[in-house]
């Protein structure tokens, strides 16, 4: 009722807009579109990091692996969007132009939490100004600078780090998933077949192999690599 009042009263026309009880509608609109969006996994091993992100490809006309999920922001840097794709498509892209500046004026690559940083500030900024609205996207981010990172990125400009997250539709049944069998001594191998596993059980016959996008980076070369298809099946 609450709710139905303040849309009659247009609080959530505007992302600048304040309602009574100190709410902002239109970033509360785009936190609930993320939880709407494709499932993505990251998780922080012992010997890297990964990413696993369900691509959503049901239509078996579609080429899957012209579906990416999971994109190289850097070197030893890389990232998945769920919620609006589009908007995580431009974010990313916004990624990679600030990583490859940092390399360029400094000769260094970018540690993966300035890159978190400017990114989120993008996201703050379009929940503060008029003419736009916030940014529907959700993003995982995982590096490897002195040791693996993951980040999340919420549509409000805040972020976390985490050793092991989920986002997405099916990010609490995962989440509880992930608190009962994660352990930091895990390998990526190990890694992988956890977030392989938790998607069988939330997607059940639903699961498919074409669906699943994969990418890590190893603590010891710190470079994004994409896991091949071959590799996945024998998981």
């Amino acid at each position: 009722m609450q709710e139905m009042s303040h849309q009659a009263m247009g609080y959530d026309r505007a992302s600048t807009m304040f309602s009574p009880d100190g709410r902002l509608l239109q970033v509360e609109y785009a936190k609930e579109s993320v939880k709407q969006g494709a499932t993505a996994i990251g998780i922080v091993c012992k010997d890297g990091v990964l990413l696993v992100a369900d691509k959503r490809v049901t239509d078996k006309l579609i080429v899957a692996d012209s579906v990416e999920k999971i994109f190289q922001v850097d070197e030893h840097i890389g990232a998945t969007a769920t919620g609006f794709t589009m908007d995580g498509r431009v974010l990313i892209e916004r990624a990679r132009v600030v990583a490859q500046q940092h390399m360029v004026t400094y000769g260094v690559p970018i540690d993966t939490l300035d890159l978190v940083k400017e990114i989120c500030d993008v996201k703050q900024f379009y929940t503060q100004y008029g003419g736009s609205r916030p940014f529907g996207v959700s993003i995982l981010f995982i590096g490897v600078d002195d040791s693996a990172v993951l980040y999340i990125t919420d549509p409000t400009g805040i972020y976390f780090e985490y050793k092991a997250t989920a986002v997405g539709e099916a990010e609490t049944e995962i989440k509880n998933l992930l608190a009962k069998e994660y352990k930091e001594t895990m390998t990526i191998d190990d890694g992988l077949k956890l977030a392989i596993n938790a998607f069988k059980k939330v997607l059940g016959k639903d699961f498919d192999l074409r669906r699943i996008d994969v990418a890590f980076i190893r603590a010891d070369d710190k470079k994004f690599t994409r896991v091949d298809k071959k590799k996945l099946k024998i998981q």
